[in-house]
């Protein structure tokens, strides 16, 4: 998926969240919000920070600081090894505990929920957030950690 496709429903979840704001703040947040989007937009690579499953080797896993931005109820039945739960609507409330100085890999079930949070994250500074595209879903079926090593095989 490119990362234009990803910004798309992005973009519709900024929007309907600027509506719900009262009318008086909505101008100013609308105005700051867009201009933040847009400067990032303007820099931001063309991969969109999203990484396969494939191009991390598994001795690299651990240099990651892996976030599962699933509810806690998916976290508890199955997750990536190593991996924190942080669900991704929290990601802004709670940034205080991802690191700036480490790589951030974030999944979700698919990638879309993790391409909004790391998109917010990004937007708020943190240049080094990843999403793992197709989230954990694809994440097993190409072998988890071995995904890597069974695409080199191929």
């Amino acid at each position: 998926m490119h990362a234009l496709a990803l910004l798309k429903p992005l973009a519709l979840v900024f929007a309907c969240t600027l509506t719900l704001l009262p009318p008086s703040a909505r101008a100013d947040a609308d105005s700051d919000a867009i201009k933040v989007m847009e400067d990032y937009l303007a820099f931001v690579d063309y991969g969109g920070a999203t990484m396969l499953p494939e191009q991390i080797p598994k001795e690299d896993w651990p240099r990651f600081h892996v976030i599962d931005a699933r509810d806690k109820e998916q976290y508890v039945k199955d997750h990536i090894p190593g991996a924190v739960n942080l669900e991704w609507r929290q990601v802004l409330e709670k940034r205080a505990a991802i690191p700036k100085n480490k790589s951030v890999l974030i999944y979700c079930n698919t990638g879309s929920l993790s391409a909004q949070a790391g998109f917010a994250l990004r937007v708020a500074g943190y240049e080094n957030v990843r999403i793992l595209q197709g989230g954990f879903a694809e994440w097993k079926a190409k072998g988890g950690f071995e995904a890597a090593s069974r695409a080199v095989k191929k």
